[in-house]
């Protein structure tokens, strides 16, 4: 008998009802449709293993690491009969259909000419773009790209660029672009940082929960710093943060990696971020236009538990970046390059912002690198559910690490001299006491 209650929605667990109420009537026996599920439990391997030798009906399409959960494809009945009664499974969600989110910003955020001439572009930094790919044969990203890994299984498009949609290749130029094809003109915003592209949306934009976390799960392991997600899906309405997808990146961002999420593009109204830019300890990005107002399609808060949403804001319209080979994304600009709008387009700056930070700092933590660029913001005066802390600086950034002792790192203390003179003329004080003592008692001896 199916337990409603492990279901985190019951809207989903009433379209289960409803599919296997109506589907004698439409097929065959043995055609019933498949849907895709996240299940959370509390051993994952284990419980793959046992659905494989047990269930083998049930399709494991992943098992996670970055969190305690599963992805599987079955039917309606299955999820409902065989899963939901199971004591391992602890919650069932939706594998759910997620989607892209769709200059002068560079001087805006004062990277150019303010940090690069600093001599800070990003240098000894990963970043990770969790997107549609990455052209990697496009001139201003030749060499960039360190490791790549297709999760959608997409055929059509090559090892050399796998990014069939140009959506991921636009959101890697503007994070670190060398701007090659444009003398500099178009760079990104940390230029002489690496790249990693998970591919986990399809050339139509689109991809699935499962596929996002089986992406984000892979490039943790990837040894990246920095990670970019420019995607994301308003299923659930305002939401509270407990979904998978949003439990992925929060745990990503506790292992180090600073994680940069679109809010989305459903503004103006409130309470319009959605999966997983209302997830808690991450930075949600929402987006500016060149008048430093907020974009009418930013994404507003709060979230469904009433916390602001987005954190801070980045420049997000008509931000022109590298266009993949063989793509009609956004409006060409020239043959190498797109225009482009969206808080997709916010993201990366912040991405590239974070990879700056980090290859000042190493050290930094994710979340101290979120508190960073919070407080070196442009107020704009607005609702912090509609601009979070405000538009971001990147230069006063790096300068309040530059300028003074890294924030939240405990400054070396300086040697005391005179302190270690004394404690070595005590020493030498009782080795001396310690040998008379020796050879008086050698003497009675």
């Amino acid at each position: 008998m199916a337990n409603i209650k492990k279901f985190r929605r019951k809207g989903f667990a009433d379209k289960l009802k409803s599919m296997v109420k109506k589907g004698p009537e439409t097929k065959d026996v043995g055609e019933e449709e498949l849907i895709g599920a996240i299940i959370e439990c509390k051993n994952p391997k284990k419980f793959a293993k046992d659905l494989e030798e047990k269930h083998p009906q049930i399709k494991v399409k992943y098992v996670y690491n970055i969190i305690k959960a599963i992805a599987v494809e079955t039917t309606a009945s299955e999820i409902l009969d065989t899963l939901s009664p199971m004591n391992d499974v602890q919650i069932i969600d939706e594998d759910l259909e997620v989607h892209i989110m769709l200059s002068d910003s560079m001087k805006v955020i004062g990277v150019d000419p303010g940090v690069w001439d600093l001599g800070v572009e990003g240098g000894g930094v990963t970043v990770a773009v969790v997107d549609t790919g990455i052209d990697k044969n496009h001139p201003d990203l030749k060499g960039k790209v360190v490791s790549q890994e297709d999760f959608t299984n997409e055929k059509g498009t090559s090892k050399e660029n796998i990014d069939g949609n140009g959506h991921g290749t636009h959101v890697a130029g503007t994070i670190a672009g060398t701007g090659k094809s444009s003398n500099g003109k178009y760079k990104g915003v940390a230029p002489k940082a690496k790249l990693i592209a998970a591919k986990v949306l399809a050339s139509n934009g689109s991809g699935s929960f499962s596929g996002v976390i089986a992406g984000i799960d892979w490039a943790a392991s990837q040894d990246c710093q920095v990670m970019n997600l420019s995607l994301g899906a308003n299923v659930y309405g305002s939401c509270d943060g407990s979904d998978p997808t949003c439990q992925a990146v929060d745990a990503a961002m506790d292992k180090g990696i600073v994680m940069c999420i679109a809010a989305g593009n459903s503004g103006p109204e409130s309470k319009t971020v959605g999966t997983p830019g209302c997830a808690k300890k991450v930075i949600t990005v929402g987006a500016t236009d060149k008048n430093d107002g907020i974009a009418w399609f930013s994404s507003r808060g709060p979230t469904k538990d009433n916390r602001v949403k987005p954190d801070v804001c980045f420049p997000g319209v008509n931000i022109v970046a590298p266009r993949a080979n063989n793509t009609t994304m956004g409006t060409p600009v020239g043959d190498k390059y797109t225009s482009a709008s969206g808080t997709s387009m916010a993201t990366p700056h912040c991405a590239g912002v974070s990879a700056l930070l980090k290859s000042v700092s190493p050290k930094l933590s994710s979340h101290k690198i979120k508190d960073i660029i919070m407080n070196n913001v442009k107020d704009l005066n607005l609702d912090p559910n509609t601009q979070g802390k405000g538009r971001s600086e990147s230069l006063k950034a790096i300068k309040s690490i530059i300028d003074h002792e890294e924030p939240g790192e405990e400054p070396v203390p300086e040697p005391d001299k005179k302190s270690f003179y004394i404690n070595l003329g005590i020493l030498i004080a009782i080795f001396v006491i310690l040998t008379i003592l020796l050879i008086i008692t050698f003497s009675i001896i």
